[in-house]
């Protein structure tokens, strides 16, 4: 086990950049720019409330399902991770494993957030885990490194939250009130208002969606009248994007089928098959596409992740808890035939797609290609490294992959997708990626050294790009 050492040389300002080039581009073009951070599950009612986390784990172990994998790996103890020991019990475990985790993302991720929120120069080992513990859970009770200004620290300027079409959005409003330097806004996430797979949760959860949209949903017509209802709720609320987590996406032109025919047999309390799930989800995904398109916003598909393969612990411990995997679904057929009804019509969206099996990187890639029509500027875009793929590798061939088939001048750049207000740092790991990629072109002589040319590709796709894509403003409000 190594100990406690300074990783002033390892953790360095020029961490990760392997030419004069890249580190100009990082310095001098990257560093300073603020984060519009437009996919992430921090909760609302935390940035509204600014909340002051109790000690370091409830900030940075509660509910991160990445550390929670490798600890089980490393054979730590259930009772440390989820269970009963006491918050400090649990840290000091994470500092015994991560060491363990070198050339994993965690070890990078870890170390960069230590030290860019607490300022810490002293690697993370089980020989000072109490010490770090005790420190930052000290920092951690000044008033600045409540939730609001750890975002602040980290020069975040928007922060997009996710959100079910049943949700009130009180936060928002509470935070929209209070006219704070970070932004909030609501991204709508309606998956559960078409997963049909289990007819009695779906009866439950219809049964809500009729209260908050104050529509009795008893037809197909009266589910999709409540969702255009809530969508109204969100637009005045500021919300500009909608985001779906799916396995691949669907299509049917099954003319046997009836979406109404369909919801009556769930209605009913019936198991539906396989290829009505499909056509459901199908009818309800088009329509809620074109309301999107109606209401001028961005969407958002995060297509692969296959969730909850441990039957035996999502009983024990629930969804999102770290047994999900990638997936091994075939995406190009449906993916194109779904974008291009809803373009046959004019009616596709600003859209942003993200593979989650990186075999899928040229599909995606690829497929974005097919429906930019010149309307506007990477009106369909091959999203950023998610989930298992944002770590340095799955980054850079993402980058590389989009470069080579699109155009990476035209790329909205790096979100966090997380549950932690200390993940903020993974925007800076992918801009020196990013710069590192460009600044190894020039030195290879694959890229003339235009510093100003460069420097503008690269403060694009860092910030400028999703600063112009996405309509965020205060005046959306129209409460």
């Amino acid at each position: 086990m190594i100990t406690a050492q300074s990783q002033k040389t390892f953790l360095s300002e020029d961490f990760l950049l392997k030419s004069d080039y890249a580190k100009i581009l990082y310095h001098d073009f990257a560093k300073h720019l603020p984060i519009i951070d437009y996919h992430n599950h921090l909760p609302p009612a935390e940035i509204a409330q600014n909340r002051r986390f109790e000690n370091i784990s409830k900030i940075w172990l509660a509910g991160d399902h990445y550390k929670w994998r490798a600890m089980r790996t490393l054979g730590v103890n259930e009772k440390y991770i989820t269970g009963t020991a006491s918050d400090q019990e649990k840290f000091e475990k994470w500092a015994y494993t991560l060491p363990y985790t070198m050339r994993n993302p965690l070890y990078h991720w870890s170390q960069m957030e230590l030290s860019r929120y607490f300022g810490l120069d002293d690697l993370l080992t089980v020989s000072n885990g109490e010490e770090v513990y005790k420190k930052t859970s000290e920092m951690l009770q000044e008033e600045d490194f409540r939730a609001r200004g750890l975002l602040e620290r980290m020069q975040v300027e928007v922060v997009c939250t996710t959100d079910d079409p049943t949700d009130t959005l009180e936060h928002h409003v509470n935070y929209f009130r209070q006219d704070q330097s970070v932004a909030m806004y609501p991204a709508f996430r309606p998956d559960k208002s078409f997963a049909i797979e289990n007819p009695w949760i779906y009866k439950t959860y219809l049964k809500k969606l009729s209260e908050v949209a104050g529509i009795e949903i008893t037809s197909f017509d009266t589910l999709i009248e409540a969702l255009s209802k809530r969508i109204e709720f969100f637009h005045a609320h500021g919300c500009r994007l909608s985001d779906h987590g799916l396995e691949n996406m669907y299509y049917s032109d099954d003319s046997r089928l009836s979406a109404d025919g369909i919801l009556q047999k769930v209605l009913r309390g019936n198991l539906p098959n396989a290829e009505e799930i499909e056509y459901f989800k199908f009818k309800v995904l088009k329509k809620l596409c074109k309301l999107y398109h109606a209401h001028g916003w961005v969407q958002q598909f995060h297509l692969g992740a296959l969730r909850n393969t441990n039957t035996r612990m999502l009983t024990v411990l629930g969804p999102d808890t770290g047994f999900d995997s990638i997936g091994d679904f075939n995406q190009a057929v449906a993916l194109g035939k779904f974008l291009n009804e809803l373009d046959s019509t004019d009616q596709l969206s600003q859209t942003v797609i993200y593979n989650l099996n990186p075999r899928d990187n040229e599909v995606f890639a690829t497929m974005i290609g097919n429906f930019n029509d010149g309307s506007v500027k990477g009106k369909v875009q091959f999203g950023s490294g998610w989930w298992y793929l944002d770590q340095k590798d799955g980054m850079e061939k993402q980058i590389n992959t989009l470069s080579n088939m699109g155009l990476i001048s035209c790329f909205i750049g790096m979100l966090t997708d997380s549950r932690s207000f200390l993940s903020f740092p993974r925007h800076e790991y992918f801009r020196r990626i990013l710069c590192n990629l460009f600044g190894q072109d020039v030195e290879n002589g694959e890229l003339p050294w235009d510093e100003k040319w460069l420097g503008k590709l690269i403060s694009d796709i860092c910030y400028h790009n999703a600063k112009n894509y996405f309509n965020f403003s205060r005046d959306n409000y129209n409460l």
